[in-house]
């Protein structure tokens, strides 16, 4: 109880002096003698639920990653991890429990029905209401998606209960399919009284200790898109991604107008900018100089400065100063961790599978984004993404072993690109996709000279299809700096050569190149088993998701490949409820 007090008495003084605002144990988070009696006291709530939410990190990765195709066990794994990458996981697993999203579930619901009561009584204000009310109910919807992915069959309960293990009373909470319980959180996520993010000069949109809180909390637009992409409903799905990627677009031009969640570029790939992410050499096609500064690794090491915040729509920070403890060193790391879970070799081949464009890589035979990613320490393959600000990029030693800090990195720019693609693709913008896959919409959409009037643009399509890109250069006439101008796509940023597609069933091989292209970008960040499933789903093919399985196991030297692909093509996707 102290540190919530602690949480408690800094959201009172207006949280000018918080150095513990992150400070907080997951089992003492929501105390119920805590009193609502204000603003102050409904942020500590929100803050308490966030600490708790950091809890499910690791649960988070492994459901969503060790499940999928590009993550494996290794030798130190116990017999529960490796039930999961193999799909033979048995009732007693504790990683399979859904109790404990369904804690915070029941944390959500008691804080929902507080606000409620203090809007009653007039404690909070309108807009502090509707700020607060919708953040919470988007977590909670959030939590109920992830269910839904990993069960397929869940209770749906939004009542404050006295217990959490009133959940399993099914007469009271019968389980909804996981197509019902989309409709469900659909048509109360859309219901919400506010979809931004918290405005500047809030209460909880703040810095501490160099973190912008404003990253910590869910991104509602993004969660609705997600939840609209999963029912195939994809006009919508793609009218919130269009709103979140233009969040920049606004007030004066200037570089966050242009860059912010559309992958613009800041710079040249020989002299970036601080904001580019691009794979890059400092010397073209020597493989020698890969660039570990300004360059597409950066955005997993960097603090929150403007290429981060240009990058990152939602992420969390380990930090040594406040608690719960960071789980992903003794996940990923041999040097000071456990080293439980590792890339799988069908991971590593994806990366090698690739080609460099000749501008900077030369036609090197494989993506860099893969060296970035994961790397051989002591002959063992390990993910590095969550390790940059714990291990040394040069000695793969600890920078101070006391300090194992690190992010949590649960959206991105290229989520939400690589998603709008998905839904696009499915609504027949065949192009369109393809551009934010490939080289970017003027990439796509190229003018025969000077004059792009008609170029560069895709305005005759109706919103959210109609982007603007034009730039005549410096010397066009006439003139163009539009609001999509420096887009450019996935894979030109990442220095790998276009997809091609033959005109037949082209809407079949883009979504195919963009779960492809989601492995190589945002492999191991939390994404992976949901973008397999939610294909196979879709399409009805269980084989889709099948295969790729059974290839991991087969490399991996799994004598389980056989029987995990038998299971798989027979529709069992999910893990047993048992609470």
């Amino acid at each position: 109880m102290k540190k919530f007090v602690l949480v408690a008495a800094a959201a009172a003084a207006g949280l000018t002096s918080c150095k513990k605002i992150l400070d907080v144990q997951p089992e003492d988070q929501l105390d119920v003698s805590q009193m609502y009696r204000n603003v102050y006291d409904a942020d500590a709530a929100i803050i308490g639920l966030y600490g708790k939410f950091q809890g499910l990190a690791e649960r988070y990765i492994l459901l969503n990653e060790l499940r999928a195709d590009m993550l494996d066990y290794t030798v130190n794994a116990d017999e529960y991890l490796r039930q999961l990458s193999t799909h033979s996981v048995t009732p007693d697993n504790p990683y399979a429990s859904p109790r404990p999203f369904y804690e915070l579930i029941v944390n959500c619901n008691d804080v929902l029905k507080h606000f409620n009561g203090m809007r009653k009584e007039n404690k909070l204000k309108e807009a502090e209401y509707n700020q607060r009310y919708s953040d919470v109910a988007c977590l909670r919807s959030f939590l109920y998606l992830q269910l839904g992915i990993h069960y397929g069959k869940v209770p749906y309960v939004t009542d404050a209960l006295e217990t959490v293990d009133d959940v399993k009373n099914e007469a009271k909470f019968p389980r909804l399919e996981f197509n019902t319980l989309l409709d469900s959180l659909i048509n109360f996520t859309e219901s919400i009284p506010f979809k931004d993010q918290y405005p500047t000069g809030t209460t909880l949109n703040i810095s501490v200790d160099g973190y912008q809180t404003q990253k910590i909390f869910i991104n509602k637009k993004v969660i609705l898109g997600d939840l609209y992409l999963w029912k195939g409903k994809y006009r919508e799905a793609a009218t919130y991604y269009r709103q979140v990627m233009e969040t920049g677009t606004t007030g004066v031009q200037g570089n966050q107008y242009f860059v912010m969640y559309k992958l613009g570029w800041s710079g040249s790939r020989t002299s970036p900018g601080s904001t580019d992410h691009f794979v890059r050499y400092t010397r073209p096609g020597d493989a020698t100089t890969l660039a570990w500064t300004n360059s597409w690794v950066t955005m997993f090491e960097r603090g929150q400065d403007e290429g981060f915040n240009n990058e990152w729509v939602w992420v969390i920070p380990f930090d040594s100063k406040f608690k719960p403890e960071n789980p992903f060193v003794k996940l990923f790391s041999p040097v000071g961790g456990s080293y439980l879970v590792k890339p799988s070799q069908s991971a590593m081949d994806l990366y090698n599978s690739q080609t460099q464009l000749s501008a900077q890589g030369l036609g090197l035979p494989y993506d860099a984004r893969g060296a970035y990613t994961w790397r051989n320490i002591n002959g063992q393959p390990v993910v590095m993404k969550y390790l940059y600000n714990y291990l040394d990029k040069n000695t793969s030693l600890p920078v101070n072993v006391l300090q194992q800090n690190s992010k949590w990195f649960l959206f991105r720019s290229t989520h939400l690109l690589l998603r709008f693609a998905e839904a696009a693709n499915r609504e027949n913008r065949f192009l369109l996709a393809t551009a934010f896959i490939n080289n970017g919409i003027s990439g796509a959409y190229p003018a025969p000279g000077s004059d792009v009037t008609n170029y560069h643009n895709t305005l005759s399509e109706p919103y959210p299809y109609n982007f603007d890109a034009r730039n005549s250069g410096n010397s066009g006439i006439p003139y163009y700096r539009a609001d999509w101008y420096r887009h450019q796509g996935v894979r030109f940023r990442a220095n790998v050569t276009n997809n091609v597609y033959a005109a037949a069933d082209s809407l079949t091989q883009i979504e195919n190149s963009i779960v492809t292209e989601l492995g190589l970008e945002n492999g191991f960040e939390g994404t992976r088993w949901p973008d397999l499933l939610r294909i196979a789903l879709r399409r009805n093919d269980p084989a889709f998701i099948a295969d790729k399985i059974y290839d991991k196991l087969r490399k991996d030297g799994s004598g389980n490949a056989a029987a995990a692909r038998a299971k798989l093509m027979n529709r069992d996707w999910y893990l047993p409820f048992v609470w």
